[in-house]
């Protein structure tokens, strides 16, 4: 996990919040090694939980053995955007609370 660098987090924690794609993420992990707050965690999905997904989307989540990213701990997000730099899918969108 990296370091939280305080010029990069330019909000208090929970002003922003990531927002994961279902349908592009295909859980490579990337967010979780990148993020300094611990937002993210990697492990299998239900499908009944992933009720936005495309015919893509099932097949990408079936493929990857319905492993996907989730914001576990988006309360915790300052909206640095090193998940979003870091998700080779762009999967990860940030919004406003």
């Amino acid at each position: 996990m990296t370091e939280p660098d305080p010029t990069a987090c330019k909000h208090p924690a929970g002003h922003l919040v990531p927002v994961i794609d279902p349908n592009r993420c295909e859980g490579k992990s990337a967010c979780v090694a990148e993020c300094p707050y611990d937002v993210f965690v990697v492990a299998r999905r239900e499908r009944a939980d992933l009720p936005g997904l495309t015919m893509l989307g099932t097949l990408k989540w079936w493929v990857h053995g319905g492993v996907q990213a989730e914001a576990v701990r988006a309360d915790q997000c300052h909206g640095c955007g090193l998940c979003v730099s870091a998700c080779p899918e762009g999967a990860i969108t940030l919004k406003r609370a």
